[in-house]
């Protein structure tokens, strides 16, 4: 009979597993994470940042995404302060 505190083979960083079993994670969350880690392509330290940055968009483009998010008075901002009201959106 398999030790009942073994996770499986399923586990690629057992010790992450059991660290964060020990801190309260539930067995799918603890799961996911271990082996998201023991996976440098999916590691979630490495996920995003591909967005390119305001200040390299057109004022077009700014002006797109501040309708996205409902920034109110865009109509007659400038692209600095299209920036700054996306970046505290």
């Amino acid at each position: 009979m398999a030790d009942r505190k073994d996770p499986g083979p399923s586990i690629k960083d057992h010790d992450t597993y059991k660290a964060l079993r020990a801190d309260g994670a539930s067995k799918q969350k603890a799961a996911r994470i271990a082996n998201a880690q023991a996976n440098d392509a999916l590691h979630p330290s490495r996920k995003g940042g591909h967005a390119q940055r305001y200040e390299d968009r057109t004022v077009k483009e700014l002006y797109s995404r501040a309708r996205d998010v409902g920034v109110k008075g865009r109509s007659g901002m400038t692209k600095a302060q299209l920036i700054k009201a996306l970046r505290t959106a």
